[in-house]
């Protein structure tokens, strides 16, 4: 996938089939600043999920969403920015034709967050050989001989998790943020983007400082099963947007 080098990098997520108009809100978080999007599949047992992300899969799974119907939606958007899955293991690999659905769907790049790096080749030159960038995650507590393999393995990106839990908003960047940044930057090659509890506008910027860039979801979810339309959804992101350019 090509992001862009020229600034900083914003990548928002969204869970797939969470509302009825979640493809335009894909539409306004792309209008409004955002570089590529993570769109989660969604999966009965998100293990890694905070409250905010497991109630948005819940509400997608209640409204009948299925990996076929928001792949059927993805080809809306696909194009304009680089579209990455994420999903749980068990989705991918009892699926011999998961990582051509993703492709065909117009997907860029795949995050398996629970896919242990031991277990990640088989589906990595599935994913390579149709194109299709599988984005590997470090945490703080990532030795540096695996954060190697993870550097030189990842692409696309390096997805480094700024705490230990799951994914939720937070009221400060987490201190580990800095340290695990600088660790990546002195091993990698590609952009290196900070998630987990980037919440704020201000957080943004802060952690944009420490790395190429930023993921946020809970507080995009959040917003978007208090039921913001797509313009307030939109409103969040350039803000988020411009106070990253700001520094």
């Amino acid at each position: 996938m090509k992001l862009p080098s020229d600034r900083k990098i914003l990548m928002p997520y969204l869970t797939g089939g969470a509302v009825a108009d979640w493809t335009d809100h894909l539409r306004a978080l792309i209008d409004n600043g955002a570089d590529a999007i993570e769109i989660g599949l969604p999966f009965s047992d998100p293990t890694l999920d905070g409250a905010t992300i497991q109630e948005a899969t819940h509400a997608a799974l209640t409204r009948g969403a299925t990996l076929r119907g928001i792949l059927t939606r993805v080809p809306d958007v696909a194009g304009a920015v680089p579209l990455v899955a994420s999903t749980y293991a068990n989705l991918v690999v009892r699926d011999p034709a998961f990582c051509a659905k993703l492709r065909d769907a117009g997907l860029d790049g795949l995050i398996v967050p629970d896919l242990p790096l031991e277990e990640c080749a088989g589906v990595s030159a599935d994913a390579a050989s149709r194109d299709l960038d599988l984005v590997l995650l470090a945490s703080p507590a990532t030795p540096d001989e695996r954060l190697d393999e993870i550097a030189r393995r990842s692409r696309g990106f390096v997805y480094a998790v700024t705490v230990m839990g799951t994914t939720g908003e937070r009221e400060t960047l987490a201190a580990s943020a800095h340290a695990l940044a600088r660790r990546l930057a002195d091993r990698c090659d590609l952009p290196v983007l900070l998630g987990f509890g980037i919440s704020t506008p201000a957080q943004a910027a802060q952690a944009a400082r420490l790395a190429d860039g930023v993921v946020i979801g809970a507080a995009i979810m959040r917003r978007v099963l208090d039921g913001a339309t797509p313009a307030e959804v939109g409103a969040y992101l350039r803000a988020v947007r411009e106070a990253m350019d700001e520094g």
